[in-house]
């Protein structure tokens, strides 16, 4: 699989991280669920230099405190064109388009899905999105999507055993996810 040279993984939110369920309280305010492995996924590509970035047409108070939680420095809401969101985002990285991947879900993300170098969907992510990704995870949104893809890179990478030592170890520092 041609996914070892990915130095950048930019993803939609709402069922890739989430389920795609908007759960909203009376007062208003949205509720969204988070998948810890995904989370630890994200840090774990982090520590191996792989930079993540989320993109999302809508904007969300709750996933703004996933990413500081996460240390994800690159996060666009309210983007009208995930696919001018993602060039924009590389271009200042100096980050070619070959070495992004795209991770999304629904009809939104194909434009970017298609621009990117290696591109992922969610089992459960719509038939033409599953069509025009590279890989295809076994996982769901917001059940491990974003954490088997990282896998899938590291272990093409030839980093995932290394990572897995690390963690066998006592002395490692668990990341808060």
């Amino acid at each position: 699989m041609p996914c070892a040279n990915i130095r950048l993984i930019v993803t939609d939110v709402d069922g890739v991280w989430t389920d795609g369920s908007i759960v909203y309280q009376s007062d208003g305010q949205e509720i969204k669920a988070f998948n810890v492995r995904d989370g630890l996924g994200v840090k774990i590509a982090q520590k191996a230099g792989i930079i993540i970035a989320a993109v999302t047409s809508r904007r969300s108070a709750a996933l703004e405190r996933r990413c500081r939680e996460l240390e994800i420095l690159h996060l666009v809401q309210g983007a009208a064109s995930k696919l001018d969101e993602m060039r924009k985002l590389a271009a200042s990285l100096k980050i070619p388009l070959q070495d992004v991947c795209y991770v999304g879900d629904d009809l939104p993300d194909l434009p970017a899905m298609s621009a990117a170098g290696f591109s992922a969907a969610p089992s459960d992510a719509t038939a033409e999105v599953r069509r025009v990704a590279r890989l295809t995870l076994e996982s769901r949104g917001g059940r491990g999507a974003l954490r088997e893809l990282i896998e899938v890179i590291l272990r093409e990478r030839g980093d995932w055993d290394r990572i897995v030592s690390e963690f066998s170890r006592e002395s490692v520092a668990v990341p808060n996810v």
